[in-house]
C-alpha cells in the first residue's frame, strides 16, 4: 500500500510538471505572444512592450519559465486587464458558488446513484432494472442546456415555483438562505439527473458483476443471509468503479460546468469562463485550464488511493 502511494504521487507530480509547463508553452504560443492576448482589443506596439517589460515576458524563455513557477508557487496566476483585478481573487470568488452547488449535486447524485445501482444489479434482468437502466439511458442521452430548458419552462415559467437564474433575489438588501437555496434548486437538479444516469450506471454493472462471484455463491451456501453479503462484500467491491467515475468528475466540483452555468446565468466558474471566453479574457482562460487540469491530476490520484483503500491488493502502475 506504501508503495503504492509513494509511486502515485510520484506520477502525479510528473504529471503537474508536464501540465505547467504545456500551458506556458500553449501561453506562449498564441498570436502576438501573452502580452498581446492580455490586452486584446486595446494592444498596441507600445502598449505590448510596456506590458512584456513589466510581466518579464522580454527575458530569455527559460527565465521566463522559472518565473513562471516562481509566480504559482506563491498563488500568482496573473492579472485581468479587462476586469481589472488579480486572477487569483477572480477565480476564489466564483469558485465559492460553483463550490457549494456541484457538491450539494455531487452528493446527491452519488447517494442516488448507489441506492439506484444496488437495486439495479439485483433485479438484473427483471423489470424494476430494466425500467432504472431506461431513464439512464434517456437522461444520459438528453444534452445538459435541454434537460436545463426544460426544468425552467416547467418550473419557473410555467409554475413559477423556483427562479430561473441568479443566484439570490439581489432585489433584497440582505438575501437569506433561502433565497440562496431556492436559487440552487434547479441548476443542483439539472447536476444530479445527468450525472445520476453515468454514476448509476456503471455501479449497477459493478454490483451484477460481483453478485456472480464465487465468494457470493459460497457466502449463500454457508447460510450467509443476502443483505448481510449485499452491504458487507458486494457493495465494498462495487464502490472501485464508482470512485473512478467520482475522481474524474473532481474537476467539475471545483469548475462547474459551462452549459449548466450558463443556461442558468449562475455566477459560479463555469459562467466566468464562459466570460472570459466571450471577452477574449486570456489571463483567466489559461489560470481556469490550469485549475482544470491540476484538479484532473488530484481527482485521479484521490479516486486511486481510495480503491487502494478498500482493495489492497490493486495495484496501479
Amino acid at each position: 500500500m506504501i508503495r503504492m502511494v509513494v509511486r502515485r504521487l510520484a506520477s502525479s507530480g510528473l504529471s503537474i510538471v508536464i501540465l505547467v509547463t504545456l500551458v506556458f508553452f500553449m501561453a506562449h504560443l498564441t498570436p502576438g505572444g501573452p502580452a498581446y492576448s492580455i490586452l486584446g482589443l486595446k494592444a498596441t506596439a507600445t502598449s505590448v512592450a510596456q506590458l512584456n517589460a513589466r510581466l518579464g515576458l522580454n527575458q530569455p524563455l527559460l527565465q521566463q519559465y522559472a518565473l513562471w513557477w516562481w509566480h504559482l508557487a506563491h498563488g500568482q496566476l496573473g492579472y485581468s486587464y479587462l476586469l481589472n483585478r488579480p486572477v487569483g481573487a477572480l477565480l476564489w470568488q466564483y469558485e465559492v458558488n460553483t463550490l457549494v452547488f456541484y457538491s450539494v449535486a455531487i452528493l446527491i447524485s452519488t447517494a442516488l446513484s448507489i441506492l439506484l445501482g444496488l437495486a439495479q444489479g439485483v433485479y438484473f434482468g427483471r423489470w424494476p432494472a430494466k425500467l432504472i437502466g431506461a431513464f439512464q439511458l434517456a437522461f444520459y442521452a438528453l444534452p445538459p442546456f435541454f434537460v436545463a430548458a426544460m426544468l425552467v419552462l416547467w418550473f419557473s415559467v410555467q409554475h413559477r415555483w423556483f427562479p430561473a437564474s441568479g443566484i439570490a433575489n439581489l432585489r433584497l438588501v440582505h438575501p437569506g438562505v433561502g433565497s440562496y437555496a431556492t436559487h440552487l434548486v434547479l441548476p443542483v437538479i439539472t447536476v444530479t439527473l445527468l450525472t445520476t444516469s453515468a454514476l448509476s450506471r456503471y455501479f449497477g454493472e459493478a454490483v451484477h458483476e460481483e453478485l456472480g462471484k464465487d465468494y457470493v455463491r459460497t457466502a449463500r451456501a454457508k447460510g450467509v443471509g443476502f443483505t448481510n453479503i449485499l452491504f458487507t462484500h458486494v457493495l465494498r467491491n462495487a464502490l472501485r468503479p464508482l470512485v473512478t467515475m467520482l475522481g474524474l468528475s473532481f474537476p467539475y466540483i471545483f469548475t462547474g460546468g459551462v452549459i449548466v452555468e450558463s443556461v442558468f446565468n449562475y455566477p459560479g466558474l463555469g459562467w466566468l469562463m464562459w466570460r472570459s471566453a466571450l471577452a477574449q479574457d486570456y489571463p483567466i482562460l489559461i489560470a481556469i485550464v490550469l485549475v482544470i487540469g491540476l484538479l484532473t491530476v488530484l481527482g485521479n490520484l484521490l479516486a486511486d488511493l481510495v480503491n487502494g483503500l478498500l482493495d489492497p491488493r490493486a495495484s496501479y502502475e
